[in-house]
């Protein structure tokens, strides 16, 4: 429970105490911090309890106006998709209890809920990654925030490198399914006790991206004319931050790789032990590197340049899924 000395108290850029969260557009003052104490104790065994991340939900749920359906997980260059949400609620990273914070340029750090055209979503504006130190227990704990305060559909976004030559910078694609590099080796955001509530022991995967909402994206992009040309395909997920040699890229080719990144696997995975609908797609960065003689070499700060190129027709592209999401479950 919060304490009586842990309230929340925001404040307009007048100074005026609100009481209520930040708008997006009013954000010079941060939330005070927090001294949080669970009646449930502190972390057991490193791990996220059920409960704390319920007390997580029920510090965000008595802040905010709606209880969105749709969430949104903003890739690398990508968030700021965050910033075109209406009557929107934003909250630091780093003011949640509990909650990781994010140390990679081209990530916020915000939660925030608001409306896109007129459907409420809640969006993460920048994610948490295994380079940065976290294990990935902790990089997809806000998935199961979100089951929690009630999503049931996800999207996850991500910027990735093209390894089928086929691909250009600047081209989406939709991703069709995975291959789970790092699980060879044993990480996963499931490792450790399972808690029924969130889902099984041993869920399946193999049907991890939805196919009907994999056909109307791919629909809706060609229709809009203005995201380069759109693919399905198969995504891998490195453990970074380094990019990848040359002969490991060769070798994820020859197994049928499309695309190659650092993220989305973690969280997709541990959606699907939510039971949420899941809908991903990467925006082709950079082209990888598969010849010894091509000096290229692949950069951070591209990837956050072309995330800005593509910003508004991704944000379109985006919009167009929600609507979509949003009418198959309302009716």
């Amino acid at each position: 429970m919060l304490g009586s000395s842990s309230k929340s108290q925001l404040k307009c850029s007048n100074g005026e105490n609100t009481g209520k969260p930040q708008s997006c557009s009013n954000i010079n003052v941060p939330i005070e911090s927090l001294k949080y104490h669970s009646q449930f104790g502190e972390l057991h065994s490193n791990f996220y309890s059920y409960e704390m991340i319920q007390s997580m939900a029920d510090y965000l749920l008595k802040r905010v106006r709606s209880r969105p359906k749709i969430g949104i997980i903003c890739g690398s260059g990508l968030g700021p998709l965050g910033d075109q949400l209406k009557e929107s609620q934003c909250f630091q990273y780093e003011d949640i209890p509990h909650f990781p914070v994010s140390t990679v340029k081209g990530h916020a750090g915000r939660l925030i809920f608001g409306k896109l055209d007129h459907i409420d979503v809640m969006c993460l504006q920048g994610r948490f990654h295994c380079y940065e130190g976290y294990p990935l227990w902790k990089c997809a704990m806000p998935v199961r925030l979100m089951k929690i305060i009630g999503i049931t559909h996800l999207i996850v976004t991500n910027a990735a490198g093209g390894l089928n030559p086929n691909y250009n910078v600047g081209d989406i694609m939709i991703i069709k399914d995975h291959i789970n590099i790092m699980g060879f080796a044993g990480n996963s955001a499931l490792n450790g006790p399972n808690d029924e509530r969130f889902g099984p022991r041993f869920p399946a995967i193999n049907r991890a991206y939805d196919a009907g909402i994999r056909s109307y994206a791919k629909e809706i992009a060609l229709k809009l004319g203005t995201l380069g040309t759109v693919h399905e395909g198969i995504y891998a997920c490195l453990g970074g931050p380094n990019y990848e040699t040359i002969a490991e890229l060769r070798m994820l080719r020859q197994n049928g790789v499309d695309a190659v990144g650092m993220s989305t696997i973690p969280e997709v995975i541990t959606a699907k032990h939510c039971g949420m609908t899941v809908f991903a797609f990467s925006l082709i960065t950079n082209a990888c590197v598969l010849e010894y003689e091509d000096k290229q070499e692949a950069n951070h700060e591209e990837v956050v340049e072309i995330g800005k190129l593509k910003e508004k027709v991704l944000i379109n592209f985006v919009s167009n899924i929600v609507h979509k999401i949003h009418g198959d479950f309302s009716g």
